[in-house]
């Protein structure tokens, strides 16, 4: 049976909480998550509904600013290849069709972008200036 593209905030929910499902079940990053966000996973998840809802469906709903949460967390490139395998295998067990590859192209910039500033803020003397 074909698979329809995401298209509404509904599927953005279903992405949303199936990965994050996964990623509470999985061994390398599970733990890290689940430390950070003990007992705030619910606000985790509405912020999440809201950043992909605004950068999938053009529905500006997300503020806020993606990396700062990200920057003092003990990860490396095996977690953002961690995340990633996640996040497509995911959005291909959902969804089919353009918006579905936006999201995994995006989920590779994003994971990208991060690393490379992550890897500027460690190597700097300087204290970052989030």
């Amino acid at each position: 049976m074909a698979k329809a593209d995401i298209q509404t905030l509904d599927d953005i929910k279903l992405m949303v909480d199936t990965f994050y499902g996964r990623v509470q079940e999985d061994d390398r990053i599970g733990p890290i998550f689940n430390s950070k966000l003990e007992g705030r996973w619910p606000i985790h998840l509405e912020k999440m509904y809201t950043f992909w809802q605004t950068i999938l469906l053009d529905e500006y709903t997300y503020q806020g600013r993606p990396f700062p949460p990200h920057a003092q967390l003990p990860i490396g490139v095996e977690h953002f290849e961690r995340w990633l395998q996640l996040f497509d295998k995911t959005v291909n067990d959902l969804f089919e069709g353009p918006i579905a590859e936006e999201a995994k192209s995006r989920g590779r910039k994003m994971a990208a972008l991060f690393q490379i500033k992550l890897d500027h803020i460690r190597q700097s003397p300087f204290k970052p200036l989030l």
